[in-house]
């Protein structure tokens, strides 16, 4: 046994050497995925008091344990986001490190009240929108939509403050626990829901309205994706479409391309294929029997056989 060890540990040493691309040894020490996701859980318990803790909040402790949970997020935050500086920008003295650190993690804890206040609207637009919904309590205990957005809206303030790593890795925890791959470079406004969840992609360069509401499997993506003269991707083009105010994505459809734009209180059917704009207050379904599209303006669709009793 300790002979089959030892060798095996030789021949993971040689591919060490060989296979170096995926080796991040003597470098500048990386954030921590285990301290990135206690993290997390941590703003969502500031977020969500009483909802995500097995602790007791009530009003007599709240001011008290708020404040010790704030503090234990702004430093374990600060020395995650200072490695992730550390790493993102190398050729900086390592005080300047510290100080964009400091900066860009207090930038953030302000942005938390207007988090909250857009979660509640998130809330909301669940309870509105899901005739299963039986409480606001319901949607936040149990819902993947809220976990998805409220680590989103988290990940999201990280991002515009050019942070390296942490964005990424606090959406693709979200994305492993349930289902919805949100990008945190992904503009989203208020009262957004996303119903059922799972299967839906939202690119890095979506711009999303408010009151939008998206059902599972829809992917916002990218058409194509341009390359240089050396055949290298071009990073940080647009190129995921954007969704106007108070539009609905059934089930299965896919909307690429950049200069994409679906029209304010438009309606996407399912499994629907778009690749061009489409103008505000337009229905677009697919009819499975005879391999057809159908548009439709608002007001046709109200009387229509069609749509009768579907909530449109």
């Amino acid at each position: 046994m300790i002979k089959r060890l030892s060798q095996i540990h030789q021949e993971l040493l040689e591919t060490y050497d060989s296979e170096g691309g995926i080796n991040h040894v003597d470098g500048i020490n990386l954030p921590s995925n285990v301290e990135i996701i206690d993290v997390g859980q941590k703003l969502l318990h500031l977020l969500f008091p009483g909802f995500f803790t097995g602790e007791r909040v009530h009003a007599g402790n709240l001011k008290n344990w708020s404040g010790y949970m704030l503090d234990q997020v702004h430093q374990r935050l600060l020395a995650q986001v200072t490695k992730s500086i550390c790493f993102g920008y190398p050729n900086e003295p390592h005080s300047r490190h510290v100080e964009q650190a400091k900066d860009a993690v207090m930038g953030f804890l302000e942005s938390l009240p207007q988090i909250r206040r857009m979660l509640k609207l998130d809330v909301h637009a669940a309870f509105m929108g899901d005739p299963a919904a039986r409480s606001h309590e319901e949607v936040i205990v149990s819902y993947p939509s809220v976990l998805a957005v409220a680590l989103h809206r988290v990940a999201h303030e990280l991002y515009l403050k050019e942070i390296p790593l942490i964005p990424r890795m606090l959406s693709e925890y979200a994305h492993s626990r349930t289902g919805i791959d949100l990008h945190p470079g992904a503009k989203i406004g208020e009262s957004f829901f996303i119903d059922h969840g799972t299967g839906v992609v939202v690119g890095e360069t979506c711009e999303i309205g408010n009151r939008v509401k998206v059902y599972q499997g829809v992917t916002l993506g990218a058409l194509s994706f341009r390359k240089n003269e050396d055949g290298l991707l071009i990073k940080g083009l647009k190129r995921h479409p954007t969704i106007e105010d108070e539009v609905i994505l059934y089930a299965g459809c896919n909307i690429l391309g950049g200069s994409t734009l679906i029209g304010k209180g438009s309606v996407i059917g399912g499994n629907v294929w778009i690749t061009e704009s489409v103008e505000p207050y337009t229905v677009i379904t697919f009819d499975v029997t005879k391999q057809e599209y159908r548009r439709f303006q608002k007001g046709e669709v109200l009387d229509s056989e069609l749509f009768k009793g579907s909530g449109i």
